[in-house]
């Protein structure tokens, strides 16, 4: 009976190559996996023979018929596990190949299989000098395993599961295929032992073709991606059913007395086996598992697949520490699991202050979301409605609906969505995830849309984290840059002394009244420069807590343009400024008034003589319902910033002023304004072309997170 083993196991994996070759025959990964499928086909179906035919030449032909499946089962296990690891493959590959070939060519002689010999149970191979060279390359295929091993410790969890398989597969391959070449060596019986060796390699390559073929099936190996239809689904179940009834069928043969089973007893109890099960599965669905029995669905997701994937990555998600690799993984589960024909995924932009598409399928052009706020009617449905999600297609909606869901619909309906799922986090909407149907046309099930609400959620809390650890790593650098301050500071202070000292010996009348004369200003003026470097790299070492107070921002501006009116009348600047009255701003005014000073002397540094420059404040459109957020853009006509210079400039110690002591800066002043803008909770960005001017952009809250709004009279300044 044994020699249905190896005949199962070569039916099982030429139908599982032929099957991946159909996927994606122009990938190089599929066609290596279809001719390593195709030679452990040959090895099993050669193996079979071994056990039927009854003389030596037949056997010959047959022992030397496999081995051009065995040749290369090696190389091409040792490619695949590095295409699939995405390891490159160096030129060694095909000097491997070649090395291999070589070895196939000599199956031709005696020189790589002698003859064969006769044991109890079937013929086996003699081994030529070509096979013992051979068997030292079969190593390759332990290094496969280390290779996957290796490269699996580096992946995301959602990732780990695809190799998995794969490793179990290769491992019980190269370990069981070892024992294959024993009986060839002239080794019959394990060491130390008078049992006999059994061909357990043939077991081996049945268990291989399942375990691949379960990884393909559930965790995309190869990047295949199948979603079964019933019958499909049906068929796997049955052949489940069929081997593990050869499995329990073939024990029994063996452990049974002799004589009770032949080959033709065996095959109708097999027979009986199916036609029982393919039976129950039509008439007793629930009985043959296709209910909620969870190791079906294990096997094949419940709804034929997508199911389980999606589970798996909500959750996985917990260990995703970067944007990126978090969208890229959700759009694979998005358009090539659940198969969806579009979706969008809008959020909160932190530097802009407003809403836009962060993510979507299928590409196009960008799509301006004006209309879109914490005001508009979609926000107010989910946050009136408490609902999880909202359904746009008529064959979701519920009687009864109000017209604020009906503005909502209204609202996105130029995005064609299935459903819309907010973004919420502690009472705040931050986005919002708009579904599209499904390419098959398919209705989303009740229990589709409650696994889609549950990936959102765990989406809010992950990208919420995401951005609190970016603003972490903000602070962690201005504290960086506190100490660094600290220490040029200290030596500006060092190098103060002596200048202090020449000063001295100059005012006591020391040295030639010529000379004293000629440095006496140069000396005093390097002492100011020095006196106002230290104080700007002191702001950064000292841990700023902002008096904030309501106040005028619009009066506060004009207090900034006040203080550089004197480098206006020298240069000949014209400043315009257009701000509304009475816009109340929680801030500490001071720092605020510093702010706009410093880039005012920017601006005034960079324009030309007889030149504009504008100052605008406006309110931007709500984005949170708690407190709104006000823009000032301050605006040149100077020379612009080089573009290799804008990716440096809010940068510490970074400067472009270095045309003498009389304006060289010092590369602290917008590292100041930007460290003042994060104090207040806002966002400072710069946007410049050369010859074509500067806009610096501030935004700011009207008030502070979790801080009550003190009453304050509109005519206070």
């Amino acid at each position: 009976m044994q020699e249905l083993i190896p005949l199962v196991g070569s039916v099982l994996n030429i139908l599982l190559a032929l099957f991946v070759f159909s996927r994606g025959y122009r990938m190089t990964v599929i066609r290596v996996y279809s001719l390593l499928g195709l030679c452990i086909a040959i090895w099993n179906l050669g193996t079979y023979f071994l056990f039927v035919v009854k003389d030596d030449r037949q056997a010959l032909f047959w022992a030397r018929f496999l081995q051009y499946g065995v040749i290369f089962i090696p190389v091409l296990l040792f490619h695949l596990s590095l295409l699939v690891a995405q390891i490159p493959v160096g030129k060694y590959i095909p000097v491997l190949y070649a090395l291999h070939c070589i070895l196939a060519l000599s199956n031709f002689s005696d020189f790589f299989i002698k003859d064969v010999v006769r044991v109890s149970y079937a013929y086996y191979s003699r081994a030529g000098p070509g096979f013992w060279f051979y068997s030292a390359l079969f190593a390759q295929l332990h290094l496969s395993v280390f290779i996957l091993l290796k490269k699996r410790r580096k992946l995301p969890p959602l990732h780990k599961k695809r190799l998995t398989g794969l490793i179990i597969a290769a491992g019980s391959l190269a370990v069981f295929g070892l024992n294959d070449i024993l009986p060839i060596l002239k080794i019959y019986k394990y060491p130390w032992t008078n049992v006999e060796v059994y061909p357990f390699g043939s077991m081996a390559a049945i268990f291989y073709g399942l375990i691949v073929g379960y990884s393909v099936l559930q965790h995309q190996l190869l990047d295949i991606r199948v979603t079964l239809g019933k019958i499909a689904a049906n068929l796997v179940r049955l052949l489940f059913v069929f081997l593990i009834g050869l499995f329990l069928l073939l024990l029994v043969s063996k452990l049974a007395p002799a004589n009770t089973f032949n080959p033709l007893s065996l095959l109708i109890a097999l027979g009986v086996l199916l036609a029982t099960a393919t039976v129950a599965s039509i008439y007793f669905p629930r009985l043959f598992g296709r209910g909620d029995d969870i190791l079906e669905r294990k096997l094949l997701g419940d709804r034929f697949e997508y199911h389980d994937k999606v589970k798996g990555f909500i959750q996985s998600i917990h260990a995703y520490t970067d944007a990126s690799l978090l969208m890229d993984d959700l759009h694979d589960l998005l358009v090539n699991i659940i198969k969806v024909r579009s979706y969008y995924i809008i959020l909160l932009d932190e530097t802009t202050r407003q809403f836009s598409v962060f993510r979507l399928h299928p590409k196009q052009e960008a799509i301006p979301l004006a209309n879109i706020h914490v005001d508009s009617p979609i926000f107010q449905f989910f946050k009136t409605s408490g609902s999880d999600y909202l359904g746009f297609n008529l064959m979701y909606s519920i009687p009864g609906e109000t017209e604020l869901e009906r503005a909502a619909r209204r609202h996105l309906v130029r995005f064609n969505p299935e459903f819309c799922f907010p973004f919420l986090f502690d009472a705040e909407f931050f986005g919002l995830v708009l579904i599209g149907p499904k390419a098959s046309e398919e209705l989303y099930t009740g229990h589709d849309l409650r696994l889609l609400t549950d990936l959102v959620k765990s989406l809010s809390l992950v990208i919420n984290q995401i951005r609190l650890k970016k603003q972490i790593l903000v602070a962690e650098e201005l504290e960086l840059i506190g100490r660094m301050s600290r220490g040029m500071a200290h030596d500006l202070n060092n190098l103060l002394t002596p200048v202090s000292t020449l000063l001295q010996l100059l005012r006591d009348g020391l040295l030639d009244p010529g000379k004293r004369e000629e440095l006496l200003p140069v000396t005093l003026r390097n002492v100011m420069t020095m006196q106002l470097y230290i104080k700007e790299a002191l702001f950064f070492s000292q841990h700023h807590t902002p008096r904030l107070e309501p106040g005028r921002l619009d009066l506060v501006i004009q207090k900034a343009v006040d203080t550089v009116e004197p480098s206006l009348k020298r240069k000949e600047v014209e400043v315009a400024v257009h701000t509304p009255e009475n816009i109340i701003v929680e801030m500490d005014s001071v720092l605020i008034q510093r702010l706009i000073g410093n880039l005012l002397s920017n601006a005034i540094d960079a324009s030309p003589a007889k030149s504009r420059i504008r100052i605008e404040l406006q309110q931007l459109a709500r984005t949170e319902a708690s407190r709104d957020w006000l823009r000032i853009k301050i605006i040149d006509e100077g020379e612009g910033i080089r573009r290799d210079h804008l990716k440096r400039i809010l940068k510490p110690y970074f400067t472009t002023k270095d045309r003498g002591d009389e304006t060289r800066g010092f590369g602290l002043g917008l590292a100041i304004c930007r460290q003042i803008v994060h104090l207040h909770g806002g966002n400072l960005n710069i946007a410049s072309e050369e010859k074509k001017g500067t806009t610096v952009q501030v935004d700011l809250p009207s008030r502070q997170i979790n801080r009550p709004m003190p009453a304050l009279a509109l005519n206070s300044a």
